[in-house]
């Protein structure tokens, strides 16, 4: 396990029609690889995925990337986050409704 890939978030860029997140995995004894993992403005616009959890939803999607690859079949360095990966995201972060939790006072 001494050769996993450690992601690191480098920062991003406003483009047109995205917003593209950078990040950078280092592999001991390897040269840094640097990818790209863009989301649609639309997407922020229209309140399908929120500006602070962007980062998160990009290293996850470039994690699944990595761990699905091998040597011979390493992952694109320029991905786009898809609306089912949002919507995925958007379902696994939605906190469930806790029916034990005390109603607010109503105002008199």
């Amino acid at each position: 396990m001494a050769n996993e890939p450690r992601p690191q978030y480098l920062g991003f860029t406003v483009n047109e029609k995205t917003r593209e997140y950078r990040l950078a995995v280092n592999r001991l004894g390897e040269e840094s690889r640097q990818f790209t993992v863009a989301i649609s403005n639309k997407a922020f616009l229209s309140n399908r995925v929120r500006y602070q959890d962007a980062p998160e939803i990009c290293f996850l999607k470039l994690q699944r990337a990595l761990d699905a690859s091998n040597d011979e079949s390493p992952p694109a360095s320029h991905m786009t986050v898809t609306n089912a990966e949002l919507d995925e995201y958007k379902t696994a972060h939605t906190s469930k409704t806790n029916k034990n939790r005390p109603k607010p006072f109503a105002a008199s």
